[in-house]
């Protein structure tokens, strides 16, 4: 399993120092530093305009210029590379967690599901409060899963607290109970 993660590791290195290859060539194509109409020119170019095509209108279309697109490719190809990474290394914990709790028997399958429980909790309510910082609130198609999830403990926290100022405490005071519950749940099981 180790080796899986050391080789998704270093194809994502290569993606990122080829991203970085295709940028430079395209620069140097760019800025006149190799004449335009030589053969090294053509060739780097004929490497990376295919690339850099499928880049560079969405740059476009976000306000940018397409000479900065081979930028946005790297800052892109670094991007989805960590968060796919990161996506990887919780897919393989998650799933090394649930063999050793298959391995434990079902008090440990128990205690997982507490943990998981509450992960799912935790998270809703990060969203919940992120997606408020940035005006998505309970009606929007993103943070409506998270209102779902959460509202059944927020809401009357709601009622009772009163906001301080124009923060609203209850979203920090549900995941307190949440951890609570939670900590009581595992001392009893």
């Amino acid at each position: 399993m180790l080796e899986f993660r050391v080789v998704a590791r270093w194809i994502v290195f290569a993606l990122f120092c080829g991203s970085v290859v295709i940028a430079l060539a395209a620069w140097v194509v760019r800025t006149r530093r190799l004449s335009p109409f030589s053969a090294l020119s053509r060739t780097l170019r004929s490497l990376s305009d295919p690339i850099l095509g499928l880049v560079e209108p969405r740059v476009v279309r976000a306000g940018g210029t397409p000479a900065q697109a081979g930028w946005w490719l790297v800052i892109g190809v670094a991007v989805l590379g960590v968060v796919l990474l990161s996506l990887l290394d919780w897919a393989v914990g998650i799933i090394l967690q649930i063999a050793g709790a298959a391995d434990g028997g079902p008090r440990a399958l128990l205690r997982l599901g507490v943990v998981v429980t509450y992960n799912v909790f935790f998270i809703a309510l990060l969203v919940r409060v992120f997606g408020a910082w940035f005006g998505a609130f309970e009606y929007s198609r993103w943070t409506r899963p998270a209102y779902l999830l959460t509202s059944w403990l927020v809401e009357p926290l709601r009622r009772a607290l009163p906001p301080v100022g124009m923060f609203d405490l209850s979203p920090l005071a549900a995941l307190l109970v949440l951890w609570v519950i939670e900590r009581l749940l595992l001392s009893l099981i």
